[in-house]
Parts: structure tokens; sequence; C-alpha cells
């Protein structure tokens, strides 16, 4: 007998009595028991807190990244060892691709994330804001890591992508994690936990696991703790509602199963592709995981001329459907995770028989090959009919967590949103169709109760990853049933674990704050130009004060030639009555190529190339005669972990230095080498931050 263990203040630990079984899904033979008797949940959020915590919070976010990624690429080596395991769920290989290679999938993509944050514990968020007139008194915001620890309380229907599109996100922004695992597939999130704590990337105290029941856990959490919960609406309402949640004020994010809905378009008919995308995409989410999805297909919402269409296209795709055991070839759809499982859908099906009425499938009639259907907790994909979904409305509240669906007609696209809107808050909806007019009525009409929407076509079909597919950098969550909060969202994501705080202060000691310059503060001057100094040796906040160059009227005459832009108010003094302009002004383009001219150190150096723009702005108009000079700041250093390639195959370390480039009025000054920071005092023109790669000093 397998003995599932938990892994606690960095032991593992079997629980102090023989606990709950756990049934293969297939043959409905004990695979383990488990329980969590003895454990001290106070303890081990402590833990977390003391001991993950700390050492996650020294980590800067391109380290954390790394961690990410090195244990991305360790799961991925042992994921048949996980494959193996998951057969004993229920799921097929593909519904086991969904889960295990998903879950890995959204490690490498946090990992990647990294570059957008900088090289330090904590990072900024959004622009500066200037709080006085002449710009000595600013603000911004920073965000730091919540000094807590991440309780995730997930569901059955996926123990890898569950814990692992979660735990990626808190790891990034520095924060330690206790995972709590639907109980009945715990055997494959202790798999899956073994491999992580054995491979020793994660830093001690940044992982704990609770196989068996995690009740009084919620009694110990504080302020800067974190709590999500995947699972039924009705158990994260009365966890949501814990008075220790609301006493420490504690950031609840709730993932509930919800009633989403897949509409066909008014203008889809039979003969088009969008017909049978349409009805691939209901059956694929009618029978991956055997419809164990959080965001699979509950309504299906079509033209009520297409009605019979529909059904009987639906019902000859569905009688293909082999189901059985997933380890035999053919097999297309396994069993349900378990028999209590299988109990609770057959409940809410005889419910939902009460009001419509079953037009596909039988509970008693379907064949399961490879096993037997007795013994495992298999059941057939059942489809209803609702003729009157305005009337008959428990197919928008009562949700059968299986493979379970029903068919309702609409008059209008009006109606359509409507019906889409009675499930009360989803997941996701989808809409096929190949009017994009009728798209663009559907999602404004229908988002306010869908956190995703999904508009198919045969244009992406083929490359879409499908209603039920969550994205890592999309947010996964919805509005009221649904639970309210949202998940994974790229960047968006990681900010749910970091407290932003706003901070006031002069542009000097925000730079300083920050280690980000902030126009406006103290600059370094040195003798030697920045493009001669290596990635290490530059210094935030270091300027170069350019010589000047005076525009004069031949500079437009050959820019105009050399770039194509003619545009009027450049070369037709004549054509400028009723403009802002008082005679022809320079190209905002040749300013900011000008400015180039004037900052670029020609002769070979640590600076390899310039690779691109952030944002350009162009503030004053600049007319031939006018004087302009470039006050050339070191804004941002960020750190860079894959080398460049040379030309020659030599790859080259390097990092990525944003630079501010402030291209200033400096008419009324004179023309003059060595300019210091009091002689380019003139008011900015145009505005740029341009990136560049600069090689390091270390190579080895």
């Amino acid at each position: 007998m397998n003995i599932l263990h938990n892994y606690a203040c960095g032991q593992w630990v079997a629980g102090a009595d023989k606990g709950q079984e756990l049934f293969n899904a297939i043959t409905g033979d004990v695979v383990a028991t488990t329980s969590s008797k003895g454990l001290d949940f106070a303890k081990m959020c402590e833990y977390a807190r003391t001991v993950g915590g700390p050492k996650l919070r020294k980590m800067t976010f391109q380290e954390r990244g790394m961690m990410l990624k090195a244990l991305a690429i360790h799961l991925q080596n042992k994921k048949e060892d996980f494959y193996k395991v998951s057969w004993a769920t229920g799921a097929t290989r593909a519904d086991s691709w969904v889960d295990i290679e998903g879950g890995i999938g959204n490690l490498f993509t946090y990992a990647s994330l990294r570059r957008q944050f900088p090289n330090e514990t904590y990072c900024y968020d959004g622009d500066v804001a200037k709080l006085s007139k002449n710009n000595t008194f600013i603000g911004h915001h920073i965000c730091v890591p919540k000094e807590g620890v991440a309780i995730h309380i997930n569901a059955f229907n996926f123990p890898v992508w569950g814990m692992l599109e979660k735990v990626a996100v808190n790891w990034l922004a520095g924060v330690p994690a206790i995972v709590k695992p639907a109980t009945v597939t715990s055997f494959l999130t202790e798999a899956v936990v073994k491999e992580i704590i054995a491979s020793k990337i994660l830093p001690e105290g940044a992982l704990q696991l609770i196989c068996g029941s995690a009740n009084g856990i919620l009694d110990y959490v504080m302020n800067q703790d974190v709590v999500t919960f995947t699972g039924s609406a009705s158990t994260g309402k009365m966890l949501k509602s814990h008075p220790r949640l609301l006493e420490e004020s504690v950031h609840f994010n709730m993932e509930a199963d919800s009633l989403n809905c897949c509409v066909l378009g008014s203008d889809v008919t039979p003969t088009m592709p969008e017909f049978d995308i349409f009805i691939k995409e209901v059956v694929r989410e009618i029978t991956t995981k055997a419809g164990q999805k959080c965001t699979a297909v509950r309504r299906i919402i079509v033209p009520e001329k297409m009605v019979e269409d529909v059904h009987i296209a639906l019902g000859k795709r569905l009688a293909s459907n082999i189901i059985g055991d997933p380890n035999v070839e053919g097999v297309r759809m396994g069993s349900l995770a378990g028999k209590a499982q299988l109990l609770e859908v057959r409940e809410k099906v005889e419910l939902l028989s009460k009001t419509q009425k079953i037009i596909i499938g039988d509970f008693e009639k379907f064949e399961v090959k490879g096993a037997d259907k007795n013994k495992g907790a298999f059941m057939p994909p059942i489809i209803f009919l609702n003729d009157s979904p305005f009337k008959n409305t428990d197919c928008h509240s009562v949700e059968a967590f299986g493979p379970v669906s029903t068919l309702m007609p609409y008059k209008d696209l009006d109606e359509a949103i409507k019906l889409s809107k009675m499930g009360k808050g989803s997941l996701v909806s989808s809409i096929i169709t190949a009017d994009d007019k009728i798209a663009r009525m559907y999602v404004i009409g229908a988002a306010c109760m869908h956190g995703r929407i999904l508009v198919l076509n045969a244009e992406c079909a083929k490359e879409s990853t499908g209603h039920g597919s969550p994205m890592p950098m999309l947010v996964h969550g919805g509005p009221g049933r649904a639970g309210g909060g949202e998940e994974m969202g790229g960047k968006r994501g990681v900010f749910h674990y970091l407290q932003r705080t706003a901070i006031q202060g002069s542009p000097t000691t925000i730079t300083a704050v920050l280690n980000n310059y902030q126009q406006g503060g103290k600059q370094i001057i040195k003798d030697v130009h920045p493009f001669r100094q290596y990635f290490e040796d530059l210094e935030v906040s270091e300027t170069l004060i350019t010589h000047t160059h005076k525009v004069v009227e031949s500079d437009l005459v050959n820019f105009a030639e050399l770039s194509g832009d003619k545009f009027y108010a450049h070369l037709q003094p004549d054509s400028l009555d009723g403009t802002i302009f008082k005679r022809t002004v320079a190209h905002g383009y040749f300013v900011l190529s000008r400015a180039a001219g004037l900052f670029v150190d020609p002769p070979k150096g640590p600076v390899l190339l310039n690779y691109g723009i952030d944002e350009c702005r162009f503030t004053k108009p600049i007319y031939p005669g006018m004087t302009i000079g470039v006050r050339f700041t070191c804004k941002e250093k960020l750190e860079n972990d894959k080398p460049l390639a040379a030309a020659n195959g030599e790859e080259v370390k390097v990092g990525i230095v944003k630079w501010l480039v402030d291209i200033y009025d400096a008419s009324e000054q004179s023309v003059r080498d060595g300019l210091g920071i009091e002689g380019a005092t003139g008011d900015t023109v145009g505005i740029a931050t341009i990136l560049t790669m600069v090689k390091k000093k270390n190579q080895s």
C-alpha cells in the first residue's frame, strides 16, 4: 500500500492515522492512502514566512526567473514518470498532456517573463507622476514581495497544472507557497512535488505540500498572505467568508467552476467550415478530461433554425467517441476522477432532467473498451435539449461537472447575448462566426459576464488553443459565479503577490530608491564617454551632455530626399496657413537622428548595438535657426542571460541598457564643446528611451 507523504517544514511526513483511501479511477483499485493528521499548520505557515520567504526575497527577478527555467527543464525530463501516474486519475494521454506539459509550460512562460522586470528584488509600476510645477516633487509606485505565504487550495481535475500555474507566479514574485491539492488525485501532485524537492532547485521553505485535509489552515493566515482557491462556487463562497480572512484583510483569489457557453453565429450554415469548427470545439470540450474542466462548454447556444443540424452533427461525432482505459489504443475518453464524482454528476443530471430532455447519451447503454465500466468511474457524454431556455432555467444554474452539456436555441444575437449572461458569470465564452460584425457585437455585449471570450473562425482555427485552454499570458478568471478573481495574466498576475506602495520625493531621491533614473534628478558626469564603458561600470544617472547642432534649411531638404518624407510642413512654407507651425519645421525623425549623431561615440567599443526605442515624443517644433543638444542619461540596467552570437561564432555576454535621450533647445546658449550640466538647461523638445546591448567586462 502506497502511503502519500506531506512535505512540511522541510520534512516528508506521513499522517498520524491511516487516513483516506484513494482509488484508481479506471480499475477501482486502491492506489494510496493519505492523511494530514498531526501536521501543525501554524508552524508550516511560519516556516514559509521565516525560512522560504527571506530566501526568495533576496533573489532578484532575474534569479527567480532562472530558477523557474531550471525547474521546468528538470520536470520536462521527468514527464514520462508523471504520465504513468496520471493514468490512474482516469486521464488519457492527451488529457495528461494538458495537465503535465501545460503546467511545465507555465513555468517556462513565467521564467521568460523575468525580462519584463528589473534585475532587482523589487519592481516599479506605471509612469512617474509629476506633483509640482517645477518637477522637484514627484511620485511613483514601488512593488515589493509580500512577506507572507501563498496558500493554494486546488481542484482535483488538474493535479499538476493547477499547482504549477499558481506557484510559477508567486515564486517569480518572491513569495513561498503551501499547496493543498484535492485529495482524490493528490498522488499525482505528490509525485511531482517529490521531484521538485529532490532537484534542490528551490530554496528551502519555498514549497510545502498537504496531501490530506487542510481543514483549519485558514485559522493561521495573516495580512501578508495570499489564499487562492479553485473548485466549486459553493466551497469557494464558504472559504471566502472565513472570519480570519476578513479580520486580517487577506487577499483571496477564487476561480470557480462556471456554466461556460459556446455560441454558433447566425451567419454559419452547415456547408461552411465554421460549422465543422463549432462541432469539433463543442465535442472536444465535452470529452476532454471527461468534461471535468472548469472551462468546459456547459451550454451550447445556436440559432433556432440550426438546432436540428447541430443535434445530428453532435450525435454523429460523439458516436465515434471511444470510452475506456486510456492505455488501450483508440480510446478517446477516460473516466471521471472517481466513483464519488460519478455519483455527484449523476445526481446533477437527474436534477437537470426535470426541466429538459436528454437527446444524446444513456447512463445504462454505453460501452467501455479495455475496462469494467462497473468498477471504474465511467460515464457517456450526455447532451440535453432545452427548447425554452428563458423559461426552464436550471441549465443556467446547475452544473454537472462531467461530460454533460445543454443545447438551446436563440432567435437573434440579442437573445444569444442574454442567454450567455444567464450563467451569472463564467470563466469563458466562445463564439464561432465568419462575420466580424457579429463577433464585435457579441464581444461588446457579453464581455461583462465572461472572463475570456474566444472568437473562432476558419482563419484562426488551426492555430487556436481552443475554448477550454487558459493561456499563461492572459487572465484566467471571471466575474460572478466564476469567482470574481483572476490568475496568471502574465506580468499582471505577479502583482497579486506584491505590495504596491506609492512613494513621493525629489527626482534624485526616487532615482536612488528605484535605481531607475527619473527626469530632473541629479546626474553623474564622468570624463569618459558612456559608450566607452562596459556594462558593469555604467552607473544609473550617468549623463553625457553632448555638443550642439544648429538646424538649417538644408537639413530639412536633405532629410526629405533621404527619407522620402516630403510632408508639406517641412518643405512648403506657403501651405502653413491654419496650422500650428510658424514656418517650415524640422522632421521629428531628423531631430532624433541628429540627436543620435550627437550622443553616439563612433569607434568600436563595449556598446555593440542599438536594438530599439521604447518610447519617443516630440514636444516642441524645431525651426531652422534653432540649436539642439542632448542630455544622454543611463536610465536603467537590465541583466540578460542570452549571449549575443558574434559573426565569428563566438558568444558574447551582454547586458541591456536603457538610455534617456533628452533633446533640448540650446538656442540661447553658445555652441561650444564641454558643456556642463549648468549649461544644458534648455527646454525639452524631444524625448526617447533607446535600448542598447552593452558588452560585459567579465566574459567567463
